[in-house]
């Protein structure tokens, strides 16, 4: 299967923040979004780090899982570099979300992969699914039964985030594969703007008929219109033609049925 793509991103400083923190890359096969620690020293220039170890993986032939492994590598590595250099980079760090098309045995995939709680989504077949799992302290007190998902949003421990890059030891990266299907739209966004667009927001706004320009640039105007207290930042990507495309039930996996790595355990 040859896997022809249409993309578009938008981002947003949004209306409290001074800069914006937010990285990202869309040049196929080649999707990131790196959101720079909110609070920390150098944020920015931590995602921007991140970011572009994962557009030199764009640069190149057909990257491959084990090149998006080392991204990460790569990535947390120069962010410990950057922050040796200089007295005010201590405790810089970015959360990342990535979504790269891979060849695999001779065939395409997507990789995916995630540090923190910038998040990917998928929908396909009239459905929105979350395909990553946030790593913070509210996702483990919601997981744990001690805090209801409808309080997710005002909690105080909300933003606190359990792996980024930038750590000593390195943090463990969630990755994933899983087989493209035609019809398929993904959105790869920082928190931004999930803290104020709820999954049936954001769901309506990919089940549309806008290109991946047009939804991803609405998608940030509703999360700044909707408050805007962080940096806003989205990437959306179609395969083959858009989201109104049905999936072929014999081609895909089950929406979580990833193939060959399963999640996590890579650092």
């Amino acid at each position: 299967m040859t896997v022809t793509l249409r993309w578009g991103a938008a981002t947003d400083v949004g209306r409290v923040r001074q800069n914006n923190e937010d990285s990202l890359v869309a040049e196929a096969p080649v999707f990131v979004v790196a959101d720079g620690m909110g609070g920390r020293a150098r944020g920015d220039e931590a995602s921007r780090l991140a970011a572009g170890e994962f557009a030199r993986l764009a640069g190149g032939g057909g990257p491959t899982t084990e090149a998006v492994l080392d991204a990460v590598t790569r990535a947390n590595d120069a962010i410990l570099a950057a922050a040796r250099a200089t007295e005010t980079g201590a405790g810089m760090g970015t959360t990342l979300v990535g979504l790269v098309l891979v060849e695999e045995s001779g065939d395409q995939r997507w990789c995916a992969v995630n540090i923190g709680d910038s998040r990917l989504y998928r929908w396909a077949s009239g459905e929105l699914e979350q395909l990553t799992v946030d790593h913070s302290e509210i996702q483990e007190l919601v997981d744990a039964g001690i805090v209801g998902e409808a309080q997710r949003a005002s909690h105080p421990r909300r933003n606190v985030v359990t792996r980024a890059l930038g750590t000593v030891p390195a943090p463990v990266a969630d990755c994933w594969l899983l087989h493209p299907v035609p019809g398929e739209r993904f959105l790869l966004c920082s928190d931004g703007l999930t803290g104020h667009l709820d999954d049936a927001q954001i769901g309506a706004f990919l089940a549309s008929d806008l290109t991946p320009d047009g939804a991803a640039s609405r998608l940030v105007a509703a999360a700044v219109e909707a408050g805007g207290r962080d940096n806003v930042t989205v990437v959306v990507v179609d395969v083959d033609g858009g989201p109104h495309v049905d999936s072929d039930p014999g081609a895909s996996t089950n929406p979580r049925g990833w193939d060959g790595l399963g999640a996590g355990g890579f650092g």
